[in-house]
């Protein structure tokens, strides 16, 4: 088992971060209609940028294993507002479920976070540890 664990990490870290990465890619396609949808919650459209580089630069970062440990954190941090913030409507099921959702992944960042990205990424090669 222990010569997959490496190739485990790395197909957990793709899993993982394969959301943020095309969401960010699609709000760039999408722009004026995620501005849209941001405002009708209540959050301006002016942070769309920073949504997209934080979904496409951390989901990436994760990927290639780059400053995993803070992208994880950062992209926990962003997951769980996103729960808050678009679906804290208990009333309706599916928010209910995209809420859980989210809570979930953010679970699956922090555990990264905790454990590191693997043999098999640039923090590794580079020694980096935290």
């Amino acid at each position: 088992m222990d010569k997959f664990t490496p190739w485990m990490a790395l197909a957990g870290r793709v899993l993982l971060a394969l959301m943020f990465v095309l969401a960010g890619y699609d709000k760039i396609g999408g722009y004026a209609g995620t501005q849209q949808f941001m405002a009708s919650a209540g959050v301006p459209g002016a942070l769309l940028p920073l949504v997209i580089l934080a979904e496409l630069g951390g989901g990436l970062a994760i990927v290639f294993g780059f400053l995993t440990r803070t992208a994880s954190i950062g992209l926990a941090v962003f997951t769980v507002l996103a729960a808050v913030i678009f679906h804290a409507d208990f009333n309706d099921y599916t928010q209910q479920l995209l809420f859980m959702k989210n809570l979930s992944i953010a679970g699956g960042l922090l555990v990264l976070a905790a454990s590191g990205p693997g043999r098999l990424s640039i923090d590794s090669t580079l020694g980096r540890h935290w």
